[in-house]
This record gives C-alpha cells, sequence and structure tokens, in this order.
C-alpha cells in the first residue's frame, strides 16, 4: 500500500513539473499575431490550458512507461 502512496506523490508532482515545464517552452512562442486587441487576458487563460493538457499528457506518457517498465518483472 506504500507504493502506491508513493506512485500517488510522484505522479502528482510529475504533471506539476510537466505543465510548467509545457509553460515555460510556450512562453517563447509568439502568439501576437492572432490575438485580437483587448484578449489578451483571454488569450493567456487559453495558453494557460494548452499547457495543462500538453504537460498532463507527457505526464501521463512518462508516468505509463515508468508503471510498464516495473510490469515487465511478471512477464518472466
Amino acid at each position: 500500500m506504500i507504493s502506491i502512496g508513493y506512485f500517488s506523490i510522484i505522479g502528482m508532482l510529475s504533471h506539476v513539473v510537466f505543465i510548467y515545464i509545457t509553460w515555460t517552452a510556450m512562453q517563447s512562442v509568439n502568439v501576437e499575431p492572432f490575438v485580437r486587441k483587448n484578449k489578451v487576458t483571454e488569450a493567456r487563460i487559453l495558453l494557460i490550458f494548452i499547457s495543462i493538457v500538453i504537460g498532463t499528457g507527457v505526464s501521463r506518457f512518462v508516468l505509463d512507461i515508468i508503471q510498464w517498465s516495473q510490469d515487465l518483472i511478471y512477464l518472466f
């Protein structure tokens, strides 16, 4: 049961770290040409949501790879 708790903590930290990495990477993208005047706040919120979606997807992928690699011992 303790390993489930550790995996939960690792999962939460992984999500936060990958969302932050995605957010910092998206800061280098110039979205100014796509934003209407007086809609800067909405564009930032959209970037936050896109960062959450991409960061969570990457984190889920990494966590799945870790889980699958741990499950390989049951194959043999």
